[in-house]
């Protein structure tokens, strides 16, 4: 199993250009089960969430023409297996994208369970409770989630209790093949949702609303196939911020959006950190002394729970105390044991982390636990005196292109061993 190798103390300077965002990338390829012939899809990031979807696509049936560099042309003709099997879905939430769209087509489905990161619960009940709301039977068994329908799915009114990103996905694209009309309130807003509806409408169904808190989708027969370019990844681009900033380096975020990034901008400038905003790119330049300051993770457009860990890193070298708050899933702060044994000094209350901070970190041996927790602890050990071994970083892999190779470019002291 792969350790990262860090001597933190290096202050980053350069360029980092962003890559694809993984998580706009997920369900456009989920999507592709909705249609008939060649989808191109172009700016895939290489990351080992993606790789998994495509093997799950081609698994029920669809054909790779082509996948290099980071387009791929992917042919949905023959897609017609209705099974996601556990060994790939167990991997990564996402995959539970396909169970709408094989719905939707073909009128059966059986998805495993989903896995991923172990941050929360994260239940799919949201998903069932909307497909049988548009006339699915589902059900569980032996780990398997089961659907069938008959006749089609038929529109619905549907109102998500607590915001799901996937979940909006999920019965998003199902209602884009329903008869009638459907409509999702209290739905996901983020960029990734808004840009899967702008696609689908592109492909021919007929969205209203994405980007705000009420969707409305009205049923069409048939879908044309997806060509599209995905947008950048507003999460690795918010972490090379910080990586900045821990450093006190000076790093220039290329191809980015920084309105996507907004609640992280403010944030870093909040804390004394010098931001400067161009049209898709931003400057960042880290100083101290770091000024503390409070966080509270909520959905788009706030701040993002998937950038809390680093954040959380960033402030344990604040001056003051800070305290950040996540509402988004219950068992996020797998990092805090981690980023104290770098001597870091964090007290755990629930939700709620109070974080005073110190002069300095130390490398330490660290253990990885989730996909972002992993950035942290990376971002903590750049900022660190001394060496830190971080182990597991198979969970960077799965949403960071290759990011140990875009920090050596900016100076740090990175390297990856067996």
């Amino acid at each position: 199993m792969d350790k990262i190798v860090i001597e933190g103390g290096q202050p980053l300077r350069g360029s980092v250009r962003i890559s694809g965002a993984k998580n706009a990338v997920l369900p456009i390829l989920a999507a592709t089960l909705l249609t008939r012939g060649r989808n191109i899809i172009d700016g895939i990031p290489k990351v080992r969430d993606v790789a998994t979807m495509i093997q799950l696509l081609k698994d029920l049936g669809a054909k790779v023409e082509s996948n290099r560099n980071e387009k791929i042309v992917l042919d949905t003709s023959n897609a017609n297996n209705t099974e996601a099997p556990y060994d790939l879905v167990s991997t990564m939430r996402a995959s539970c994208l396909v169970l709408g769209p094989l719905l939707a087509k073909l009128g059966r489905a059986r998805v495993s369970l989903p896995g991923g990161c172990a941050i929360g619960a994260r239940p799919i009940d949201l998903h069932i409770k909307g497909l049988e709301a548009m006339g699915a039977k589902v059900w569980l068994e032996k780990g398997y989630v089961h659907g069938t329908v008959d006749g089609g799915l038929r529109g619905t009114q549907f109102y998500f209790d607590t915001v799901s990103v996937t979940g909006t996905a999920n019965l998003m694209m199902a209602a884009s093949l329903a008869v009638g009309e459907t409509i999702l309130e209290n739905a996901a807003k983020e960029p990734e949702v808004v840009f899967l509806a702008d696609i689908l409408n592109q492909a021919g169904a007929k969205i209203e609303g994405q980007g705000t808190d009420m969707i409305t989708i009205q049923g069409v027969s048939s879908l044309q196939p997806i060509e599209c370019h995905i947008f950048p990844d507003r999460i690795e681009a918010g972490t090379y911020m910080i990586a900045a900033a821990i450093t006190e380096g000076e790093v220039l975020i290329e191809n980015c959006i920084p309105q996507h990034l907004e609640p992280i901008i403010l944030k870093l400038q909040e804390a004394q950190v010098d931001v400067e905003v161009e049209d898709s790119s931003i400057l960042v330049r880290g100083g101290r002394p770091l000024q503390a300051i409070n966080a509270r993770t909520h959905p788009y457009p706030g701040f993002p729970t998937d950038i809390q860990a680093q954040f959380m890193a960033l402030m344990t070298l604040s001056r003051g105390q800070s305290i950040i708050m996540e509402t988004v899933f219950e068992n996020r702060f797998m990092h805090v044991a981690e980023l104290k044994r770098m001597g870091a000094d964090i007290t755990l209350d629930g939700n709620t982390a109070t974080i005073n901070g110190v002069q300095g970190l130390s490398g330490a041996p660290l253990m990885a636990t989730d996909l972002r927790a992993s950035a942290s602890l990376v971002l903590a050990a750049l900022g660190a005196k001394g060496q830190s071994i971080i182990s597991r970083v198979y969970h960077i892999d799965r949403g960071y292109v290759s990011m140990e190779q875009k920090l050596s470019d900016l100076g740090a002291r990175i390297k990856r061993i067996k």
